[in-house]
C-alpha cells in the first residue's frame, strides 16, 4: 500500500519472517508471538527484508534451556544478530528483541 508523505510515495515493504524450530514443532501461539515481537522491529529499521528466527532446546529437562537466535538481514548494512538462552522461547525471544532493538537504535544514531 502506498502512502502520500510530504509530496512523496512511502513503500510498505513487509519483511520476511522465517521461523525454524530444530527437533520440535513449534505451536501457533509460539509463532504468533514470534512473529508479532520480530514484526515490531520493523519500525526501527523499515528496510530489513528478512528476519531468521532458529528455536531449539539446549538441554532438556533443566532450567534455561530454550535458545533463540535471530538474525535480522538489512540491505546496504551488516546482518544483524542475537542469541539468548532463557527458561521460555517466549523469554528468549524478548531478550532478543531488546538486544536487536539497541543495535537498530545504535545504527540509527550512526547513520
Amino acid at each position: 500500500m502506498n502512502s502520500p508523505i510530504h509530496g512523496h510515495l512511502k513503500k510498505e515493504v513487509k519483511m520476511e519472517i522465517k521461523i525454524n524450530a530444530i527437533h520440535f514443532e513449534a505451536t501457533e501461539k509460539l509463532n504468533d508471538f514470534i512473529n508479532k515481537k520480530v514484526e515490531k522491529l520493523g519500525k526501527y529499521n523499515e528496510e530489513i527484508a528478512t528476519a531468521e528466527v532458529i528455536l531449539k532446546v539446549v538441554k532438556p529437562e533443566t532450567a534455561m534451556n530454550k535458545e533463540a537466535s535471530v538474525r535480522l538481514n538489512v540491505p546496504r548494512s551488516e546482518d544483524l544478530f542475537a542469541s539468548k538462552v532463557a527458561d521460555t522461547f517466549e523469554e528468549a525471544i524478548d531478550n532478543c528483541a531488546d538486544a536487536l532493538k539497541r543495535q537498530l537504535e545504535k545504527g540509527r544514531r550512526d547513520r
